[in-house]
C-alpha cells in the first residue's frame, strides 16, 4: 500500500510546514493541506512547493481555502463557509502522501470537531512535530495523550530547533515514543539546505515503511 503520513504539531508556528516540505521531497511524494486558513501571502501549500521543489501536480488542492487567518472554525464562520468534516477524505495517490494539519491537534475545525477527531477516523500514522524550547515537554506529552486516547497511531516525534538532549530524552521516555530526529532552524532557509539537513538528521527508512 502507498505510504501515507499525517504531519501535525504541538502548536502553531513551530516549523511543521518546513518539516512537511522536507519529508515530501525526501519521499518523492505528494502533499495535501486539507484546510488552509489565511490566503494573504504564501500559503502552506505554496511554501511546501517552493522549499520542497515539488512539481505543481504533486501539490494537491485544499478541500477548504479560508481567507481569514484564524482557527478554521472561526475563519469558516467569518467567510460564510460550512466545513463538513466527514467529507475530508485523504486523496488516493500512487506516490507517498504527506498530509499536514493546521496548528495543534485540538485546533477546532468546526464548533464540534477538532482536527484530532478527523485523524481518528483516518487511522493514518502521525508524525508529531515539537519544538525543543521551554514548555515543550508539557505540550508534547499532552499532544501524545490526545492522540492515544483516540487510538491514533503515532510514528514518532520530530523535534525542531536547537539541541536539547535532556528535553528530547524526557519526552521520549515519559511519552513512550520514538524520536525520529531533530531538524535545526536553518538561516538562511533554502531548498538545498533543507534537503541536505533533513537527510543528515533523519533516517528515511523509518518513514518509507509506513502504509495506511
Amino acid at each position: 500500500m502507498t505510504t501515507r503520513i499525517v504531519v501535525t504539531g504541538t502548536d502553531t508556528g513551530i516549523g511543521k510546514t518546513v518539516f512537511a516540505a522536507a519529508l515530501t521531497d525526501a519521499l518523492a511524494g505528494c502533499y495535501w493541506k486539507p484546510v488552509q486558513s489565511g490566503l494573504d501571502g504564501e500559503t502552506d501549500s505554496e511554501t511546501v512547493e517552493r522549499l520542497g521543489r515539488l512539481e505543481p501536480c504533486r501539490i494537491l488542492p485544499e478541500a477548504y481555502r479560508l481567507a481569514t487567518p484564524a482557527s478554521p472554525h472561526l475563519a469558516a464562520r467569518l467567510d460564510g463557509v460550512t466545513i463538513l468534516p466527514d467529507t475530508l477524505s485523504p486523496p488516493r495517490t500512487e506516490a507517498p502522501l504527506v498530509i499536514e494539519g493546521a496548528g495543534g491537534l485540538l485546533v477546532p475545525l468546526t464548533e464540534r470537531t477538532v482536527f484530532a477527531d478527523v485523524f481518528q477516523g483516518w487511522r493514518i500514522p502521525v508524525v508529531l512535530c515539537a519544538r525543543t524550547g521551554l514548555g515543550t515537554i508539557n505540550h508534547t506529552l499532552l499532544s501524545l495523550e490526545a492522540l492515544r486516547v483516540r487510538s491514533i497511531p503515532v510514528l514518532g516525534v520530530a523535534f525542531i530547533g536547537d539541541e536539547q538532549a535532556d528535553t528530547q530524552r524526557t519526552i521520549a521516555e515519559l511519552g513512550g515514543v520514538r524520536m525520529l530526529g531533530r531538524l535545526p532552524r536553518l538561516d538562511p532557509l533554502t531548498p538545498d539546505g533543507l534537503r541536505q539537513t533533513f537527510r543528515e538528521c533523519f533516517e528515511l527508512d523509518q518513514f518509507r515503511e509506513v502504509s495506511a
